[in-house]
């Protein structure tokens, strides 16, 4: 299951609300397997956990991942390091250097992918309005729970559902939709998809 040594033929995104775990776990994923991918947030600003429920870390987007960690690691290392938020954001700053916002990217992408359904609905809120040209772009959407276990579980679903859109890459148009309905019977997840032209 990966494309390396061959040139991807569509480009991929992957969203979840921060550009944290879901996401930054499917774009790690994908890259090491040769996908042209991206990944991003869709929300207004980054949430990581605090150190209780009522007090997140907030960051703006353009924070680096390692401005995140060296805040987190001066407020409480044990904390940080315990509850997996360094781990993460080490990974994290490997691949890119800070979150990105869906909506301000301008990237033409042939495949979104999305972790959640209020996710999917800030991307098909944000495409509609630039519904202007003759590029398809499929928007699909997986619900992810927000932790690592289930973002590892679903890096291998997703990297499968792209490898099967970069084998139909010709037909895509026609084949989408039965692709989505076996993976959404294969793996009993309930996946929505819609297309816009850019």
């Amino acid at each position: 299951m990966s494309i390396v040594g061959k040139k991807s033929k569509l480009k991929f995104a992957v969203v979840c609300s921060s550009n944290q775990n879901r996401s930054m776990e499917a774009h790690n994923f994908l890259q090491k397997r040769g996908f042209s991918v991206c990944s991003f947030g869709s929300g207004n600003c980054v949430k990581l956990p605090g150190p209780s429920a009522d007090r997140p870390n907030v960051y703006n987007f353009d924070v680096s991942y390692d401005d995140m960690y060296n805040d987190l690691a001066n407020q409480d290392v044990h904390l940080y390091t315990n509850n997996g938020l360094l781990n993460m954001l080490d990974r994290n700053r490997r691949i890119k250097n800070n979150p990105e916002r869906f909506q301000d990217s301008g990237e033409p992408f042939d495949v979104v992918i999305c972790c959640e359904e209020r996710v999917f609905d800030q991307v098909i809120e944000h495409l509609a309005d630039l519904n202007s040209g003759y590029h398809p772009v499929h928007v699909i959407n997986m619900d992810i729970p927000d932790n690592h276990d289930d973002a590892t579980t679903a890096a291998f679903i997703i990297c499968e559902l792209c490898q099967k859109f970069e084998e139909e890459a010709e037909h895509l148009d026609d084949m989408v939709s039965d692709i989505v309905t076996d993976f959404e019977d294969r793996y009993k997840r309930n996946m929505l998809h819609c297309i816009f032209y850019m």
